[in-house]
Formats: C-alpha cells, structure tokens, sequence
C-alpha cells in the first residue's frame, strides 16, 4: 500500500489517479497514524514553502518523514515536496526546511535570460531531462521524452552524486536525485504521461 501524504498542498488526486490506473493500490492522508501502515510514500506538493513546512509541523508530518526516512521505507517527493526535503529555501524571505539532504533551495534568477529573449517565471510546461546518473527508478527513460514543470524554484544538493537529472531553462537546474531509499523529482510525474507513468512504475517496484 502506498500513502500520499496530505498537508493541505494540494496535487494530490492526480497521483491518486495516476498510481490507481497502473494497478496499485494507494490512499491520501494527513494523519500519522495512518501512514505509518504504508509501505512505500509519495511526498507531492505545489505552492509556498513556508505554508507547508507550517502545515507539515502542525500534522507532526516533518517528524514522520524524517522517521520514515530513516526507516528505509522507499519515499518519492514531487515538485514542492522535492524543494521541502532539503534544509533551507530562499522563499518568503528564508525558511527552514526538513533537512533529509543538505543543501538550499533557490529561485530562478531575475530577469531570466537566453538568446536575448526573456524567460518567464515560473517555469512551466513541458521540458528534457538530461539523465546523468543511473537509478532504478529512472532507468529506460527516452532522453527526448518531456516532462511537465510548474515552478520558480528548484533544489541545489550539497552532494552532487546524488544528482540523476538536469534540465535546462535559461540555466541548467537539478531536476531529480536519489539518496538512498529517497528520490525526488522537480517535475509532475503525475502529469507527463507515459514517461511520467514509468518512474512512478518503477518507483512503485523499486526496493533500495
């Protein structure tokens, strides 16, 4: 059984929907309790740091990960739930985050420039991943397969080994990583089709 954890961050019946048309079987919820029968974890998320890191501490969910994670119980996080793992976001003038990974959370440069042409902030809509690692939960991707992206940050690791994907917008951004059992993708799995529905496969029957 797979938990989605809900701390009010939205995104998260999309990857119900997702996990349930690959066959597994997978449920939402805030309560510590509950997800502590799960066997693996899907950590998503869109919006502000700050509110979910409040949200997060209110459930007693931070605690939760941070013991899970330590577990070794399989955990992926998407989008937000990738910038939350890390120990510090420049968002809302600086945050403190959960700190599973050293490293920082940053925004997109301002004004954001390639070719002479100004990028828009967020970024969003379809994009490459450049696979420079090889993990199980990634592994047989198409390099020119596109994933969907909506954001205006993305996660700088301490550890550069942990990096598995960079994707270029105006800059080159790390887009996914693995440390043992954790994985994290800046993009929406969820919501990049075929592609999308392999890693969330794969992260489904991965055992670290």
């Amino acid at each position: 059984m797979i938990g989605i954890i809900d701390y009010l961050a939205g995104n998260l019946t999309s990857v119900a929907r997702a996990l349930n048309y690959l066959g597994y079987n997978c449920f939402i919820s805030s309560y510590v309790k509950e997800l502590k029968k799960a066997e693996r974890i899907i950590f998503p998320g869109v919006g502000a740091a700050k509110s979910a890191i409040k949200s997060l501490k209110n459930f007693g969910l931070d605690q939760f990960l941070v013991e899970s994670f330590l577990k070794g119980i399989p955990i992926l996080g998407i989008c937000l739930g990738t910038q939350v793992i890390f120990e510090f976001s420049e968002e809302d003038g600086g945050t403190e985050m959960l700190g599973l990974l050293k490293g920082k959370v940053v925004k997109f440069p301002q004004p954001l420039i390639w070719n002479g042409e100004i990028l828009k902030v967020p970024h969003m809509g379809w994009n490459k991943v450049k696979w420079i690692r090889e993990h199980p939960v990634f592994k047989g991707l198409d390099p020119d397969f596109e994933y969907y992206f909506v954001h205006s940050y993305f996660g700088i690791p301490e550890n550069k080994e942990i990096i598995c994907g960079i994707t270029f917008y105006g800059i080159n951004f790390v887009s996914a990583i693995a440390y043992k059992n954790l994985v994290a993708v800046q993009f929406h799995p969820e919501k990049s089709g075929k592609p999308g529905l392999q890693i969330l496969r794969q992260f489904c029957e991965w055992n670290p």
